[in-house]
């Protein structure tokens, strides 16, 4: 299991990550309302976490 001892133990891990997505998501909406990234490079990178976080989110529901 990824280095993890049990299934509980690395659902943990996947519920620490979908937590992780959740705080980048937030610093990259920070950056951008900053200006400190680009209109184009926030939205290739919002498409990627938002895929990350449902990606997580159907794992940790099937477990």
């Amino acid at each position: 299991m990824c280095g993890r001892e049990s299934d509980a133990e690395f659902k943990r891990f996947l519920i620490i990550a979908q937590g992780s997505a959740y705080e980048l998501e937030y610093f990259t909406v920070l950056a951008k309302e900053l200006g400190y990234l680009e209109e184009a490079f926030f939205s290739v990178l919002n498409d990627k976490v938002d895929k990350l976080r449902r990606s997580l989110n159907s794992v940790i529901t099937k477990m």
